[in-house]
């Protein structure tokens, strides 16, 4: 076992004294270090011996009762000051306070050297060392028995935390929500503490550094391999867990949502195999009303969501989000955008929190499996009124109208009517006229600037908007003419990409 207080103190060589916080001389120390920095307490794991040769310590009264409890509450077992150096006077009430928390206050004689307390507590933490390593073991062997399922994360945890005596949860820093659909969640005295707002969440202090919340230690630390993963330990007795048994249980659990993550992608990839299938019309009902059932979509009563991001990287991991918030889902990435089929009931706040900050989702009416494409036209159509109406959510035929016209089919003749031609001509001639038709009004109808735009000669820009206008029967210099053709193209952009 590791060094406690009164064991360091009574070692002769040294000539330790304590000078408050005597009844916390049973405490363990399992390192010695030495800081001079102003926020001592921000550099301890739990169970260090504090050296400081006086310069943290601050001045006044306040100063220094603020110190020693902030040490207690990060665990640190003890604080030594080196006497004759550049300590200020220690005040009565921070005396008192040492007493009180307790926090024991052990006075380093002139000129004995820090090195020699710490070789002391280093020695003595050999059989420590010993123990360290066999629990670091069974941590790992841990991980060995449980299997790669995502049904085995909660009975890995609640071993760990067996083994570590501790309670332990694995949280969403951002949201404070269980990472794993099956995850316990936080007490509410944590979440009450780190997010007094609803959607703001401020876990407060460093990563690993213990705090001291409504009277019990907590510990937070990151997740290795998986970005805002943060495990969160409650210890259930003194001492703590120790701090490198901490880091090596957070990697264990960090392989084993690596694990999880990379099953998940194998049913991705065959859910986006099946939808690219499925709304192509390459396969009949009865097998897409089975193939949503495999992936726990409710054939009867479904929507598809199509969500799109500024920054497309952002629907990578969609798919995850949904899964770890308990939503059953399949879903295509296809053109930018992330198409999704999820139950009918799901929330439209849950989507978006799923989606994540910067996203947009267009929701289709409620849909059954012979209604598959037509949900998907219907999700593209609410997506494009939810951008123009710079909405986080739109559902079809709920929300704002867009561009004036009722719902897809309306915008889908639209566009026939007068691009139909075009995209006609295209398909026989492999033409660009549709590019540069979009080009040309992005440029504000200057020809040089569309033939820079697509570096090409500025008579066959002219060319091709004459050829557009024979081809519709359009007089393209008619400012109306321009708005409808304006008109067709977002919708088209936005129905297919």
């Amino acid at each position: 076992m590791a060094i406690t207080v009164a064991e360091l103190v009574a070692e002769p060589q040294l000539g330790l004294s304590l000078l408050a916080g005597s009844s916390g001389a049973g405490n363990r120390i399992t390192w010695a270090h030495t800081s001079d920095l102003p926020r001592l307490w921000e550099w301890v794991t739990g169970g260090e011996l504090m050296m400081t040769n006086g310069l943290s310590i601050p001045a006044d009264a306040d100063g220094q009762v603020a110190l020693a409890e902030a040490l207690v509450d990060s665990g640190a077992s003890a604080l030594a000051i080196g006497e004759k150096m550049h300590a200020p006077p220690l005040t009565a009430e921070f005396l008192a306070a040492c007493e009180r928390l307790p926090l024991p206050l052990i006075n380093i004689p002139y000129p004995l050297p820090f090195i020699a307390i710490a070789r002391s507590v280093a020695e003595s933490s050999l059989l420590e060392e010993s123990r360290r390593l066999r629990q670091t073991a069974r941590v790992y062997d841990l991980l060995r028995t449980a299997g790669a399922s995502e049904d085995h994360w909660q009975s890995l945890v609640l071993r760990l935390a067996t083994e570590l005596d501790s309670e332990l949860f694995v949280v969403d820093r951002r949201c404070l929500h269980p990472w794993h659909p099956e995850g316990h969640p936080l007490p509410d005295f944590l979440v009450e503490e780190w997010s007094p707002q609803p959607g703001h969440v401020s876990v407060a202090g460093k990563n690993f550094q213990w705090h001291r919340i409504h009277g019990r230690h907590v510990l937070t630390m990151d997740i290795p391999t998986h970005a805002n993963a943060l495990l969160v330990v409650l210890p259930g007795n003194e001492p703590h867990p120790d701090a490198v048994v901490l880091l090596h249980a957070a990697t264990v659990l960090g392989l084993q949502l690596a694990r999880i993550v990379l099953s998940l992608e194998g049913r991705h990839r065959l859910a986006g195999e099946f939808l690219l299938q499925a709304l192509d019309g390459r396969l009949g009902t009865g097998e897409i009303e089975r193939r949503l059932t495999a992936f726990e979509v409710p054939p009867q009563e479904f929507v598809v969501a199509s969500i799109a991001a500024d920054d497309g990287d952002r629907l990578a991991n969609v798919h995850v989000e949904l899964w770890r918030h308990g939503i059953q889902a399949a879903s295509l990435r296809r053109n930018d955008r992330l198409h999704v089929v999820v139950a009918a009931d799901v929330a439209d706040g849950l989507l978006v929190h799923c989606a994540g900050f910067g996203t947009t989702i267009g929701v289709s009416s409620g849909a059954t499996v012979a209604g598959l494409q037509q949900a998907l036209q219907e999700s593209l159509w609410a997506l494009g009124s939810a951008r123009a109406n710079r909405l986080g959510v739109a559902r079809y035929a709920e929300g704002p109208s867009w561009l004036g016209l009722t719902g897809f089919e309306e915008g889908t003749a639209l566009v026939q009517r007068l691009l139909g031609p075009v995209f006609a001509y295209e398909q026989r001639q492999d033409g660009d006229l549709t590019v540069t038709l979009k080009t040309y009004l992005d440029s504000q109808r200057s020809w040089q600037k569309t033939a820079s735009a697509l570096f090409t000669h500025r008579q066959t820009i002219i060319y091709r908007i004459r050829k557009i206008g024979e081809l519709t029967g359009l007089d393209m210099g008619e400012t109306s003419t321009l708005a409808q053709l304006w008109l067709a193209l977002q919708i088209h952009e936005a129905m297919h990409g």
